[in-house]
């Protein structure tokens, strides 16, 4: 039996879970979020949790037993808690700041000839703490993590130097420049 599988998914209070085939929708104070599910999948929709069992032994059923547990906690803690991802830049002329242009997207110079343009998708918001700080938040972690790689993307940070937009606490491994003779 799957370890994680076998957990009850604890519903907090105000969260509703209501299912449509076979999807599971997860209403919260954070908003609402969809989770399709695998048809083979067996949901039982209790008072205060929810348990996820499968038909058989097989393969596939014993593949996505832990991760239909995992996909379904996640949205109830997205839809309660939310997810964040915290990103700093590195580098002289390299910052960030809200876009004007674009609803609540963000602008970023990163040292191209131009300014990169980060839009918004509906669930998830920016903030920049300062010009060298860059917070995604939402309901969906997926979401979140996608866009926070995207922005870390467009100037990966660089072993020599260090300079480029990384995560929080995300250690960049540094190698030495090269033994370059002295000038004579």
């Amino acid at each position: 039996v799957s370890r994680i599988g076998k957990l009850p998914i604890q519903l907090p209070k105000g969260v509703k879970v209501s299912r449509n085939g076979n999807s599971l929708v997860v209403e919260g104070p954070k908003g609402k979020s969809q989770e399709f599910v695998h048809l083979n999948m067996i949901i039982e929709i209790g008072e205060n949790e929810i348990l996820v069992k499968r038909p058989d032994d097989s393969k596939l059923n014993r593949s996505l037993h832990g991760l239909t547990r995992t996909l379904i906690n996640n949205a109830v803690i997205g839809v309660t808690e939310g997810f964040t991802k915290k990103l700093k830049i590195e580098g002289v002329g390299y910052r960030a700041a809200l876009s004007q242009a674009t609803r609540g997207g963000l602008t970023l110079e990163l040292g191209f000839s131009h300014k990169i343009e980060v839009a918004a998708p509906a669930d998830v918001k920016f903030t920049v703490p300062s010009p060298t700080e860059i917070v995604v938040s939402g309901i969906s972690k997926q979401v979140v993590g996608e866009l926070a790689a995207k922005i870390r993307s467009y100037r990966p940070p660089e072993p020599y130097k260090g300079k480029g937009v990384r995560y929080e606490g995300e250690v960049i491994l540094r190698k030495a420049g090269k033994a370059g003779a002295t000038a004579s």
